[in-house]
Order: C-alpha cells, then sequence, then structure tokens
C-alpha cells in the first residue's frame, strides 16, 4: 500500500512540477463482472467501484487511478447439480492512455491500458457438489494483470466514463477461470 501511496505523490510532484496540464478527481460507479470457467456455465454479478484519478496532458494523455472495486461471478453446471459464486474486494490501479477531443467544456475521451488489481478479500460459497467435483475450485490468485478499454465524456467538471476490462491471466489456472467486467462511472474533476 505504501508503494501506491508513493507512486501517486511523485506522480502529482512531477505533474505539477512540470506543469503539465493536470486534473484530480473521484469517481465511483457500478460493475458487471463475470468469471468464465472451462467446465460451468457463468453469470454476471453487480459490483461497485470508487477511488481517485488523475489526469495528465492535453490532447493525448495519461491517466492513473487508484480505486476500490467489487467483482466476481456465478457458476452452475448445464445440468444444474453443482452451483457457486464467488465476491471479490478488490484494490485496482490501471494506468490508462488516452486521447481527448472537443472543446474544453465538452469533450470526448477514448482511453486504454493495463491494470494491476489486488485482491482484498472474497466471499465464496460452492455447492456441496462443486466442493467434491472440483476441490480446489475457489483457489484464487491474490493478484491480477488485466487491460482496461473504453470511451467517456467530461462535461466541465463531470466527467463519465464506460470501459470493457478483460484479465490478461487466469485468476485460478487449475480451471482456466478468467475475470472480464463492464464498468460504467461518474467523477468530479477537483482541479
Amino acid at each position: 500500500m505504501k508503494k501506491y501511496i508513493l507512486s501517486i505523490a511523485v506522480l502529482v510532484a512531477v505533474s505539477i512540477s512540470a506543469k503539465a496540464q493536470f486534473s484530480l478527481g473521484v469517481k465511483g460507479g457500478v460493475n458487471y463482472s463475470t468469471i468464465n470457467s472451462d467446465n460451468l456455465r457463468a453469470s454476471s454479478v453487480a459490483g461497485y467501484q470508487a477511488g481517485v484519478f488523475a489526469r495528465l496532458g492535453g490532447g493525448l494523455y495519461l491517466q492513473p487511478e487508484l480505486y476500490l472495486s467489487s467483482t466476481g461471478g456465478q457458476f452452475n453446471s448445464s445440468d444444474n447439480s453443482v452451483s457457486g459464486n464467488v465476491k471479490f474486494t478488490n484494490l485496482n490501479v490501471p494506468v490508462l492512455l488516452g486521447l481527448r477531443f472537443g472543446p474544453k467544456n465538452l469533450n470526448l475521451r477514448v482511453m486504454g491500458g493495463p491494470i494491476y488489481t489486488s485482491v482484498l478479500s472474497k466471499n465464496e460459497s460452492f455447492s456441496a457438489g462443486l466442493n467434491q467435483a472440483y476441490n480446489d475450485f475457489g483457489h484464487y490468485k491474490n493478484s491480477t494483470l488485466g487491460v482496461q478499454a473504453g470511451a467517456g465524456v467530461d462535461l466541465g467538471s463531470i466527467t463519465a466514463d464506460f470501459r470493457y476490462e478483460g484479465g490478461l491471466n487466469d485468476i485460478n489456472s487449475s480451471y482456466g477461470q478468467r475475470q472480464k467486467l463492464w464498468a460504467l462511472s461518474i467523477g468530479f474533476k477537483f482541479f
């Protein structure tokens, strides 16, 4: 955690000293995540996200973020004999490169880049049949790497983003489980 705070502090200091265009804000929103599996059907669960972001640059910009999120998935077999669900609370650190176009008080943006996700906690429940059939099904990694891509709009100090996130690595390699999600967030830029 100290590394994240130090990284953000250095980023802010470098930005201010370089006199680059700089924005700092808060954001929050909803997401719908799914964890795909090789052998089971998956369905989406709703979650949240809330945190801070910085935006550095003009037409071409860098946007690092730090936010908490809730993600997860539900699983069941084709005959519904086994089922389960899992919810994660995560610390997410995306670093996005974006392109902004339009007038200053109303502009459109496209962005994309890597995201590091650290699992802070998990809550899981599996049917007895799932535990018997897949004894290590819930052995999830503590962190993953992914990629985000999306679009956004700024209206004065208000910002809105719609993004897709896909995992670059499995969260449980034994069963090919990989997380993906769609997220919608609203934010406010302080400056």
